[in-house]
């Protein structure tokens, strides 16, 4: 079980004083939301990343080892950890200090410029979507085939049928269910691509945060961000910068920022399956989304709205 631990401003300053006193003495204020991690500002360039669930210091500790390597040539800011916290008496867990991102998330902030947004998203999963090495973390809920999940997809299934017509849900399950298996090398993925875990800024994506269930595996279940995160109709011109060999991953190689492939190849049965992926995420906000208007912890109620017009989004271009 979870254990959470009551995390303050003087804790954060403690830790600070005791592990890295350069730091101490910069403005410390918490910045809400957080499922893992609670994470408060320090300065204007960095983030304590305090773990706050028994599995947070094991994501932690696959962030600090993976996304340093990760991170060059992506083409959107993301959260790089650049010092740890070690346990003690003061704090039991390991903990890190991570580069600020600058935005509002997308739950508070959507995205309304969707042609713009679509080739930035596009542009930083080509580079991203590389092949991951045999050593790459797995997970057993992101990047595996969609059969895996096709318990907790019932229950999902009849959520959104309280939000959308039962036949046209089901309908687009069973096609992405019944595509074909993603093939070849596994991919780096994001694994957990929705609107808490992004920033906009002017109307479009300015960063990508919270790198937990960083994985390998397929490629379809990042690209459910097609529909997660981006408005209406903006979906085809994302699969349409991701496919296209002059998109920005492309540049990155070019300038030799990368090495080995950027992205994957895309074809019918990945968007199919993507699709299938946005609409267990979809299930998953909303059904966070109704926990926080009840008042119960963990709720998040603005992810509540984010899942129904994710759910919307997947049956319009379905």
């Amino acid at each position: 079980m979870d254990v959470r631990i009551e995390i303050d401003e003087g804790l954060i300053r403690g830790l600070l004083r005791e592990q890295h006193p350069d730091l101490a003495e910069l403005p410390i204020r918490e910045v809400p939301g957080g499922w893992d991690n609670q994470l408060w500002r320090v300065g204007d360039e960095l983030a304590v990343r305090m773990p706050r669930t028994e599995r947070a210091p094991d994501l932690l500790r696959k962030e600090y080892r993976w996304l340093p390597v990760l991170a060059p040539p992506l083409p959107l800011p993301v959260p790089v950890p650049v010092r740890t916290g070690e346990p003690s008496e003061r704090f039991p867990r390991f903990w890190t200090v991570a580069r600020w991102v600058a935005g509002e998330p997308a739950d508070a902030a959507p995205v309304t410029r969707g042609e713009h947004a679509a080739e930035a998203l596009a542009g930083f999963l080509r580079v991203l979507h590389r092949a991951a090495p045999e050593d790459a973390p797995v997970n057993p809920h992101r990047g595996v085939p969609l059969s895996a999940h096709a318990g907790e997809a019932e229950r999902g299934l009849r959520l959104l049928s309280e939000f959308a017509d039962a036949a046209a849900v089901r309908r687009v399950w069973e096609d992405a269910l019944a595509a074909p298996e993603a093939r070849g090398t596994p991919v780096w993925l994001h694994g957990d691509l929705h609107p808490a875990n992004v920033v906009v800024t002017d109307g479009t994506l300015s960063g990508v945060l919270d790198f937990g269930e960083l994985c390998s595996g397929d490629p379809a279940t990042d690209l459910s961000a097609a529909w997660l995160l981006l408005p209406a109709g903006a979906a085809s011109r994302f699969f349409e910068a991701y496919g296209d060999g002059d998109g920005a991953g492309d540049r990155a190689r070019d300038d030799g920022t990368v090495d080995g492939a950027v992205g994957v190849d895309l074809d019918e049965a990945t968007v199919r399956r993507a699709r299938g992926w946005a609409l267990l995420r979809a299930a998953g906000l909303i059904d966070i989304g109704r926990a926080g208007d009840q008042g119960l912890p963990g709720g998040k109620p603005t992810w509540g709205p984010a899942g129904r017009a994710a759910l919307a989004r997947v049956l319009a271009d379905g």
